[in-house]
């Protein structure tokens, strides 16, 4: 990772990579393509062929990605809880990844999450190995596009949003198991356990707040209106 990254010894944190200038322009590079990519796949929504095959409907997917990104970014730093090693309940941040795959299915939804993911790692990142990495980045935040999978469902934002925080929550799981488990000792229980009951927390309180908030009539109504902007 010499190109890339450069390793950190730090005593109280432990060994960790720093990115360098190439690593962050890498991971700029995938977040751009992946949302580029996205926006030229034909989705799931109720689209009309003739929109579909346009410049002015790829753009308009693209816009709406993006915003999608963005509104997740903004939120994920309000923090109703800040949980001590990372992680935290913050203002439906998740939801607004799911957004993407509702919209516009599971392939393009997958992609914008990762973009997520690599926009997260270039602004937060904590990297102690590749595996790391890709876990608690790549594979956590793009389990989000799950929701994608139940775009044109009953219920299909609620279900799709809850499969992507389940999808989410089982990669920080096993991070939190098999990266961060020495942790556990600390309060007297196993790495399995300690990564279960710490991930499931926030990820928890974090996905029921945001169905407390989606159910509200106004609230899934407007939700309804934006799909039908997005994909029409």
């Amino acid at each position: 990772m010499s190109v890339f990254a450069e390793k950190v010894i730090d005593p109280e944190w432990g060994n960790y990579f720093e990115l360098k200038p190439a690593g962050y322009v890498l991971i700029i590079l995938v977040m751009i393509a992946a949302l580029l990519f996205a926006s030229r796949l034909k989705g799931s929504g109720k689209t009309d062929g003739a929109s579909a095959r346009t410049g002015r409907f790829h753009t308009k997917r693209l816009i709406f990605s993006a915003a999608a990104m963005a509104l997740a970014y903004v939120t994920s730093y309000i923090k109703l809880v800040d949980m001590p090693m990372g992680g935290s309940v913050t203002l439906l941040s998740m939801f607004f990844i799911c957004l993407a795959g509702y919209w516009y299915g599971f392939k393009a939804g997958l992609l914008v999450a990762v973009a997520y993911g690599c926009l997260q790692l270039v602004t937060e990142p904590y990297i102690i190995s590749i595996p790391q990495l890709l876990t608690d980045y790549i594979l956590a935040f793009g389990a989000l596009g799950l929701s994608g999978l139940f775009s044109n469902k009953k219920h299909g934002l609620l279900i799709g949003y809850l499969a992507g925080v389940a999808g989410r929550f089982v990669f920080s799981f096993l991070s939190g198991m098999i990266f961060f488990g020495s942790y556990a000792a600390a309060y007297n229980m196993i790495a399995p356990a300690y990564s279960f009951i710490y991930n499931g927390a926030y990820l928890g309180l974090e996905a029921l707040l945001t169905v407390i908030v989606v159910m509200i009539p106004p609230v899934n109504k407007a939700l309804r209106s934006v799909k039908n902007m997005a994909v029409t």
